[in-house]
């Protein structure tokens, strides 16, 4: 479920709140493979089931940029920023990939808003975003996400 705010001072009033968690979405085959053209990646562990399966994954996984990818979508899922005039992405600190996504598993995004800072004309804001696998005992990934909103 979506929190949503209007404009930057409702935004700053959300620093250090618990944003939950988007729902799930499976990471196919498919998308590996469209993701392998997009980038020029085509190593074995990802694009070949058949070879995949005998190495040390026992699948094929997804790419870790991949699944680094998918924030945004998800992220988009937990937060929704009205009556500002741009938003965009600033960078990312601290991304880590614990456990590898296997072609077909089902990850999400669990989130927190723990910083949000004034810039010039907006805000930045920083949230710690974890990319948890259905079933998993580690996570896919962890990170920080910087983001601006302009108003």
């Amino acid at each position: 479920m979506s929190i949503t705010v209007n404009g930057l001072d409702e935004l700053r009033k959300l620093a250090g709140s618990d944003l939950g968690a988007s729902e799930w979405i499976e990471v196919t085959q498919e998308r590996i493979n469209t993701f392998a053209d997009a980038t020029g990646d085509h190593q074995w562990i990802h694009v070949d089931p058949e070879k995949a399966a005998a190495g040390p994954f026992g699948a094929p996984i997804a790419h870790g940029y991949l699944t680094l990818s998918l924030f945004i979508p998800l992220f988009t899922e937990l937060l929704d920023v009205r009556g500002v005039t741009t938003k965009v992405n600033y960078g990312l600190d601290k991304v880590r990939f614990p456990a590898p996504v296997k072609a077909g598993a089902r990850i999400r995004l669990a989130g927190r808003l723990t910083e949000v800072a004034d810039v010039p004309g907006g805000v930045q804001i920083a949230v710690d975003g974890t990319l948890e696998i259905d079933g998993g005992t580690k996570p896919a990934a962890v990170l920080r996400s910087l983001s601006r909103f302009y108003a």
